[in-house]
């Protein structure tokens, strides 16, 4: 019930449409159900019984009031007609829950998505891609499912509580045992709903565990088939789907047998109501008639409302997990206190950084100056920080003490986001996506154009190989760019980080996977390029090292400058 309550609490608005819809249909089909009576008492020729019998005697006296005769005609008009508006109700109500279902699913993917982007890039670090890939897909699509279960819960409650008080006005004994009976089998069938319940919960996190293994495995699937170890990746994968298809069976089990108890059930419910009608409190017939009408739909919405439930039960815990999900990217939200413009007119310094990474020093006291239009390179040995300083550059990371200045501002006190639109990024894994090389470049960006598109091509060397392509900018480059060399994918990447009109390019380890030819062609590049930006490049390549104005050698937590000299006439 706690998801029931939550559904509605987090989108009251619309629960509030739906709730009414369902209650004004429900009314009206009471009221027209409670016009029947006098009619099977006309029919079946009690007539004079009825007029002791509450609910028979108030319809034909309201009848009266109203001018109406409850004739046969008459009388078969109202209760038609209540039916239809109480189907015309039900059909914009129905329309709200599936509008409302596709407004759940993409309120928890773009909640989430956000919560995502905001995080800082040490949590994106902890996160597994393909866990977070289905939770915006697989785990959001099955929480508004979630969300349409327990508006038919709501429903089915709704007209269940119609039709009991309609039935306690014919007669309060019937009603109140029939109702006891029911909710002791309702509460008794409810060990088939927390099975459901864990079983479904267990899907949540199998499915999660298959996806993440499975993203993981086809990133480097090429590596696995070369060596011949795509069959334990296969074996992994078989386990984890069948133990995701226990899971499913004992599910499916579940509400089947819910299900099948419950029919009997409604069953036996409804002859013991009838002998009782009949025998024990000796009705008249035709309000034994209305009442075995009424507690069968009762106890058949009953048992529907517990399946529905049941349904809920299944969808709940995706929409927990996403939940939760979305809460730990909030909590390590980057948090941004610079307001400054930021400017790249004099150049970078950074000032007695130190950082740890938990117990680990990475530096103790780095001081570096970057000059503007300059290359400047830093190397090192495995895990002295490289990739670290990059990320304190680009503020994903803040020293725990020292300072880094930007034109002799702190970044702290600079808008980070305004000083990242000042810097292109080209990382140490090239990753280019599936589709087009101007879609590689611009990234969705809509203040770019094709032409921004061919310029930094241009910028980046490599327009002639793009222009040559059988469909020029619109090409694919396949997946991760396989159909493109490293040396056009790294030119793509460059091309990419340059399209915006960047001050600051950053590049980490750009030729670490390219042949010396296309090495000196980057380097060509770069040099070329530091006539108009700022570069700073981390690698261990002779050939970049060569290349840079100055270079930088970290060691123990420190800088060392080793290489002041110029390449301008280059």
């Amino acid at each position: 019930m706690h998801t029931l309550f939550t559904y509605i609490m987090v989108f009251p608005r619309r629960s509030a449409l739906v709730l009414v819809a369902l209650l004004i249909a429900s009314i009206a089909e009471g009221l027209s159900l409670t016009a029947l009576m006098p009619l099977l008492s006309i029919v079946i020729g009690d007539s004079g019984e009825s007029g002791n019998s509450g609910i028979g005697a108030f319809m034909e006296t309201a009848l009266k009031d109203v001018g109406i005769e409850p004739a046969l005609v008459t009388i078969l008009i109202i209760f038609v007609g209540g039916l239809f508006f109480k189907g015309m109700v039900l059909l914009l109500a129905s329309r709200q829950v599936g509008y409302t279902v596709a407004h759940v699913a993409t309120v928890l993917r773009l909640d989430l998505i956000e919560a995502l982007l905001a995080s800082r890039w040490q949590y994106y670090l902890r996160q597994p891609a393909g866990a977070l890939a289905n939770s915006v897909a697989t785990e959001a699509h099955r929480a508004a499912i979630g969300f349409e279960h327990s508006a038919n819960v709501l429903s089915l409650a709704i007209q269940a509580l119609v039709y009991a008080i309609v039935a306690l006005f014919i007669s309060w004994e019937a009603t109140l045992t029939s109702l006891i009976i029911g909710l002791f089998l309702f509460i008794a069938l409810n060990r088939l709903v927390r099975a459901t319940r864990r079983a479904g919960t267990k899907q949540t996190y199998l499915l999660r565990d298959l996806l993440t293994y499975l993203s993981d495995v086809l990133s480097s699937v090429k590596s696995l088939k070369a060596m011949a170890r795509d069959n334990v990746a296969d074996a992994i994968l078989h386990e984890q789907t069948q133990h995701l298809e226990k899971a499913t069976r004992r599910e499916v089990m579940n509400r089947a047998a819910l299900t099948e108890m419950q029919e009997p059930i409604l069953t036996a419910l409804t002859a013991s109501g009838l002998y009782l009608a009949l025998v024990v409190w000796q009705l008249p017939l035709s309000e034994v008639l209305l009442m075995v009408f009424l507690l069968t739909r009762i106890l058949g919405l009953m048992n529907r409302t517990q399946r529905s439930y049941q349904h809920l039960a299944v969808q709940e815990s995706a929409y927990w997990a996403l939940r939760k999900s979305a809460e730990d990217a909030r909590a390590a939200a980057e948090k941004s206190t610079g307001t400054l413009r930021p400017t790249l007119q004099k150049g970078i310094t950074l000032q007695h950084v130190k950082f740890n990474y938990g117990q680990k020093i990475i530096f103790k006291d780095l001081n570096i100056e970057i000059p503007i239009k300059s290359f400047t390179a830093v190397m090192g040995p495995s895990g002295a920080g490289k990739s670290t300083l990059l990320d304190l550059l680009c503020g994903m990371a803040e020293p725990q003490s020292g300072e880094i200045q930007i034109d002799g501002i702190s970044l702290h006190d600079i808008n980070l986001r305004q000083w990242r639109h000042m810097i292109g990024y080209v990382s140490q894994d090239t990753i280019l996506l599936h589709d087009t090389v101007m879609s590689n470049i611009l990234v969705g960006e809509h203040a770019l154009t094709a032409a921004d598109a061919e310029r930094s091509l241009r910028q980046a060397g490599a327009w002639d190989f793009v222009s040559s392509l059988p469909e020029g900018l619109q090409s694919i480059v396949g997946e991760r760019g396989g159909l493109l060399s490293g040396g056009q994918r790294q030119r793509i990447a460059i091309a990419r980080a340059l399209a915006h009109n960047p001050s600051f390019l950053i590049l980490d380890e750009p030729t670490s996977a390219l042949d010396p030819e296309s090495e000196q062609a980057i380097c060509k590049t770069l040099r070329k390029l530091a006539k108009d930006l700022t570069i700073i490049v981390v690698s261990h390549q002779p050939a970049v090292i060569n290349a840079a104005d100055r270079v930088f050698i970290i060691s123990n937590g420190e800088a060392e400058p080793l290489l002041q000299i110029s390449h301008r006439q280059s």
